[in-house]
């Protein structure tokens, strides 16, 4: 059985695909426009009438299984993430009780739009996207991006090279 990666080594491998400015400039848009988007496709799910009347619905349900991920990898990156998680949560019901369009599908034309710019960024950069090789990238890739927010704040080390 493989060793379980660190959190150094999940951003490390990330990173490899992710080194030129306009692929990292479509991330930092369309990555955090992905998260949101799922989220509120999940939210849109039917929900047992039990778990919505003491605030959950699927989407929050995600949102702890995530953080569970996050946990184990790093207790400080999984704090931004419920803080972040969080945020997304709150502008979704807004979004849900007042958007002009229904949330499904507010959140599946952003999900859609974001992954053109994904597959935009890649193809600039030159490399596959990395959930192609690990499916777990797709949780990974917003915490990249928050370790090198993180980074910039001084909270996080710079990644060895």
């Amino acid at each position: 059985m493989a060793a379980r990666r660190t959190v150094g080594e999940w951003l490390d491998a990330y990173g490899e695909c992710h080194r030129n400015p306009i692929n990292k400039a479509f991330h930092w848009v369309c990555v955090p426009a992905i998260t949101v988007s799922v989220l509120a496709l999940v939210a849109s799910l039917p929900c047992p009438a039990l778990l919505r009347g003491v605030g959950l619905d699927w989407a929050v349900i995600v949102v702890a299984l995530a953080t569970l991920f996050y946990l184990r990898l790093s207790p400080r990156l999984a704090v931004g993430m419920v803080l972040f998680s969080a945020l997304a949560l709150a502008a979704i019901r807004m979004f849900a009780a007042r958007g002009p369009v229904p949330l499904w599908g507010a959140a599946l034309g952003v999900f859609v739009v974001a992954w053109v710019g994904q597959f935009i960024g890649h193809a600039i950069e030159g490399k596959k996207p990395s959930f192609l090789d690990d499916v777990k990238f797709l949780l990974i890739g917003p915490i990249w991006l928050l370790a090198d927010l993180y980074r910039r704040l001084g909270l996080w080390p710079a990644p060895a090279r």
